[in-house]
């Protein structure tokens, strides 16, 4: 399972869970991103959780080791893309699904997600774990 592959949010929450599938399947792609948005829903997380202190100093590690892709003007070109066509067909996506949809498309990414609704983005390729 080689590739280059953008993780959502769910699928990091479950590799800080320690889901074998997802260590399993991380340690077979060539490649691995993070979209900051999906740092962002992290961080929120962290603040809003019970273990504040060790949730964020868990995001702080996973930053600090990954490679993290930020949103510039051809994300932004990539999203109103996105949203206008989704919008045509009825099928509203949250505002952060849509900006990591957009930083999908834009590397030419593999989006992992455990989210059904990203099906939604033409042309975004996703696989679920």
């Amino acid at each position: 399972m080689s590739g280059r592959y953008l993780l959502d949010t769910n699928i990091i929450i479950a590799l800080f869970a320690n889901e074998t599938v997802i260590r399993e399947n991380l340690a077979q792609v060539s490649e691995i991103f993070i979209p900051s948005i999906v740092v962002g829903e992290l961080y929120y997380g962290a603040r809003k959780s019970g273990r504040v202190l060790a949730n964020l100093a868990k995001i702080d590690e996973l930053v600090a080791n990954s490679k993290v892709l930020g949103c510039d003007i051809e994300t932004a070109r990539q999203y109103g893309d996105v949203k206008n066509k989704l919008r045509l067909k009825g099928k509203p996506l949250p505002e952060n699904d849509i900006w990591i949809s957009a930083i999908a498309l834009q590397y030419v990414l593999t989006l992992v997600t455990r989210d059904a609704h990203f099906q939604e983005v033409e042309n975004l390729q996703t696989v679920i774990w």
